[in-house]
């Protein structure tokens, strides 16, 4: 009986625990993760890729979201995972996970990609076919009037040469040209009338430019071929938007993203005037053991003749970035380009004179070496390099660091002949010309005293910084903090020189060495107030330091100094406080509205400190230079129409105005000086659009329409500012189907007036416009050979002579004792920058993809 009993119970025993035991099995063996992938407005986001990774044994598994942003993962084993979802054009976002029996669905936020991050064209369009094929768009998320320029108009609409002037060209309000030629010279920007200096350019969310003004170089560091996409924000921005001179917005250049697959492609262009570009890329894919690690390279040759007599151009560059990710949370991106620049390119544009005598395209000259405008006598050697290391990591409970130290440098070695003051023709040959000017009786340095006939000029820098920035991402929103922090130490002198013998005088027109540092530390938070509404507010403090070490000199700029010291020491700081605050609201899924204002400042240039006896030249100098941005516009993205519209108020202030001193009896004579000039409104509206046609057919325009003027006290209402057009206008239809791209494109700008000096006077530039053509067949299949390419394309096809701007010689004449108004008669010493003439370019590219079929 005992034993019966006994049974019994272990055979209870056993019916109980089998159960138990299978459903523990199904536990460990058959948990499942299930969610959905959202924006940041809550719409799904279709075809997200999808990895969970199981904590304790490494193993991943693989999932895509549906058409709704749904995803499940089933068949896992219980236990904690990284869950990694990553989809075109939004960063990656990383969260830790349970799997178990009955999950509870996650929903992943993604972001769109940020500044930093190559545009993906197809995920700021969604759906939309008009959007995934236009040259430029605002995005559905945006807080700010933005344009968004991808790889495909990069790549088959502008030519092979062009340098990111000519990349922007295509956005609203957007000026840009470069008398040489495409990509051949030193480029011209301005946008709503804001000219280069009032608004920052970036490189992978790195600011760059020049350290005596924020002014930049289009004919180095980022040729158009390394160039994947353009983040153009015309906006002040938020307060994480960093910078030296986020006074008129920021241009945001991006790198491309390291490809998967290894390819090698060579590249030839030839063109017009002479101008040969020999271009090949190599991109390894992801190697090593973890296929963590990979790089692209890219190196090339430019040469030309360019557009204008005389005005040679030779570079050698090449870039090279690496992607090591040394695991599931953290990536890392390592970057360098280097270039190297030379140029006969003369310091001043052609005469007004030259122009009428010489042709459109004159510059130098090669058959009179008694001439100031003689080719030898005028070059640029300009050698430049950027390297930096950024460091993205995921450190659990939402905390994202983004961590970027970098370095670069400008040496611009330049010489160059001066014409005479005796030349009142602008002739380079004649009986009261330069001819005959530059013999050794008149260019030697052993005559003290004379205006010598040549200048031996460096600019040069190097510059150190990081940007780093720590977010949070919680069910209430984003909160980020950071810091920009950049420090320089530039060289730079102006000696007069004898170009015969290349022997410098011993005492400088000026000489400086001088050191900046430039800190941005800024707060904010991206309120998602619901699904539909996000509020952006934050505040950035700008602060600049200058310390200077300013030699004596001739006069040119601090002359003589007290006690006859060697040099004089200043050393001054300017702060200012900038708040921001945005909003963006979704109408519909693909319909939005938004709104901003932000506070914007740029540094002050270091010429602040040039007067006779050194110190600063504005005492009361507090801030940099201040703008205030009220703006509201709207995106729409239908199936086959996008559309995105906003109107602009920008208020300026501390804007520092120079004049020269004409007194000769001032102790700052032919010095250049400073005051505090007018405020200034600029408004307008501005707008984009494309819609697809049929079949391949887009059709992409925008338009501005504007006005700047003076405001304040003692300044006549209407009193235009400089180089704001009253429209711009930019009409495209391409046609783009499986292999072909047929694409032609026409900017047109309105007049606008030029002024100098102190006086406001106004001197009309008719308007203008300029037409492109290009056409282009690629291989685009999954093949040995994709990516092979011939292509022809035409810049101003119609050949159109423009004039784009006067630097004028005269000195103004008020108009009836007007201390604003003021007329200019034309002199033959005007300085005339134009369009370059019909250029044209043939492309072959063969595309090697090893890993592919044949």
């Amino acid at each position: 009986m005992p034993s019966f009993i006994g049974l019994w119970r272990r055979m209870l025993a056993l019916c109980l625990i089998l159960p138990a035991a299978f459903l523990t099995a199904g536990r460990l063996h058959a948990q499942q993760i299930t969610g959905t992938v959202i924006d940041s407005h809550g719409s799904a986001v279709p075809h997200a890729a999808v990895e969970a990774k199981n904590q304790s044994t490494g193993a991943v598994v693989s999932a895509a979201s549906d058409s709704v942003g749904r995803f499940s993962i089933t068949g896992v084993p219980g236990g904690r995972y990284m869950l990694t979802v990553r989809a075109e054009g939004f960063a990656p976002t990383t969260e830790d996970v349970v799997a178990s029996a009955t999950p509870q669905d996650i929903s992943v936020t993604l972001s769109v990609a940020g500044v930093e991050q190559n545009v993906e064209v197809r995920a700021i369009a969604g759906s939309s076919i008009a959007g995934q094929h236009a040259l430029s768009q605002d995005t559905l998320d945006t807080e700010t009037p933005k344009s968004e320029i991808g790889s495909e108009f990069i790549r088959e609409f502008t030519p092979p040469d062009a340098d990111y002037t000519e990349l922007i060209q295509i956005a609203p309000g957007t000026v840009s040209y470069n008398s040489n030629g495409v990509g051949l010279g030193q480029g011209t920007v301005y946008f709503r009338g804001f000219p280069d200096g009032n608004f920052d350019y970036t490189w992978d969310g790195i600011p760059f430019n020049d350290t005596n003004n924020p002014t930049h170089h289009s004919w180095v560091f980022f040729p158009g071929v390394w160039i994947g996409s353009v983040d153009f924000d015309r906006s002040p921005g938020t307060a994480s938007t960093i910078g030296p001179a986020t006074y008129g917005g920021s241009i945001n250049l991006l790198s491309p993203e390291v490809p998967s697959a290894q390819s090698i492609l060579p590249e030839v262009s030839y063109g017009s005037f002479n101008t040969l570009l020999i271009d090949g890329q190599y991109n390894t894919s992801m190697l090593g053991p973890k296929k963590n690690i990979g790089l692209a390279l890219d190196v090339h040759r430019l040469s030309s003749d360019g557009f204008e007599t005389g005005n040679d151009i030779y570079q050698n560059a090449g870039d090279i970035k690496v992607l090591w990710k040394p695991s599931d949370r953290t990536t890392v991106n390592g970057y360098s380009g280097v270039i190297h620049l030379f140029s006969n390119a003369a310091n001043n544009a052609p005469y007004r004179a030259q122009v009428d005598t010489y042709g459109w395209n004159y510059m130098l000259q090669t058959n009179d070496p008694t001439s100031a405008f003689y080719k030898a006598y005028n070059t640029n050697a300009i050698p430049t390099d950027f390297e930096y290391v950024g460091v993205r990591s995921v450190l659990g409970h939402g905390w994202f660091l983004d961590v970027k130290p970098y370095t670069y440098s400008y040496y611009n070695h330049q010489y160059y002949a001066n014409d005479p003051g005796s030349d009142t023709t602008g002739l380079a040959t004649g009986p009261n010309g330069s001819s005959g000017y530059i013999t050794e009786a008149n260019c030697s340095v052993s005559q003290p005293g004379r205006d010598k006939c040549a200048t031996d000029k460096l600019n040069s820098y190097r510059k150190y910084g990081e940007t780093a920035t720590i977010s949070q991402t919680s069910r209430f929103g984003v909160f980020r903090t950071g810091l920009w922090y950049e420090w320089s130490t530039s060289d730079r002198y102006q000696i007069p020189s004898d170009p015969l013998t290349r022997q410098d005088q011993t005492v400088p027109n000026f000489h400086e060495n001088y050191w900046i540092n430039s800190y941005n530390p800024f707060v904010e938070f991206e309120w998602r107030a619901t699904s539909k509404l996000s509020v952006t507010a934050g505040f950035k403090y700008a602060w600049y330091s200058f310390a200077l070490r300013q030699f004596a000199d001739n006069g040119k700029v601090v002359g003589t100094l007290p006690n006859n010291a060697p040099y004089v020491s200043t050393e001054r700081g300017f702060g200012s406080s900038l708040p921001s605050v945005s909003a963006n609201y979704r109408l519909r899924n693909n319909w939005a509205i938004y709104a901003d204002f932000g506070k914007g400042d740029e540094i002050p240039p270091s010429s602040l400190f040039d007067v006779a006896g050194g110190g600063a030249e504005v005492g009361n100098v507090g801030s940099p230079m201040m703008a205030s941005s009220y703006q509201g516009g709207t995106v729409l993205k239908l199936n086959r129409l996008t559309l995105d519209a906003d109107y602009y108020a920008v208020k300026f202030q501390n804007n520092y105005i120079s004049f020269t001193t004409a007194n000769p009896n001032n102790p700052a004579y032919d010095l250049n000086g400073y005051y505090l000039g007018p405020d200034s409104l600029t408004q307008g509206f501005e707008a984009e659009t494309n819609a697809s046609l049929t079949h391949g057919l887009n059709l992409y325009a925008n338009g501005t329409v504007g006005k700047a003027t003076y405001t304040g006290t003692g300044v006549p209402s209407g009193l235009n500012v400089s180089d704001t057009p009253a429209y711009t206008q930019g009409l495209a239809l391409t046609y783009q189907n499986k292999a072909l791209d047929l694409g032609i494109d026409e900017k047109r700008i309105g007049r606008y007036f030029d002024g100098n000096g102190s006086y406001y006077n106004q001197v009309e530039i008719p308007p203008y416009n300029n037409v492109n053509l290009f056409l282009n067949y690629t291989v685009r299949k999954n093949s040995f050979f994709d990516q092979s390419k011939i292509g022809f394309g035409i810049n101003n096809l119609f050949n159109a002579e423009s004039i784009t701007d006067v630097a004028l010689a005269n000195s103004p004449t008020p108009v009836n004792g007007s201390a604003w108004f003021a007329t200019t008669a034309a002199s033959p010493l005007d300085q005339i920058f134009l369009n370059s003439g019909r250029a044209f370019t043939v492309t072959f590219r063969m595309g090697v993809f090893p890993g592919r079929e044949r």
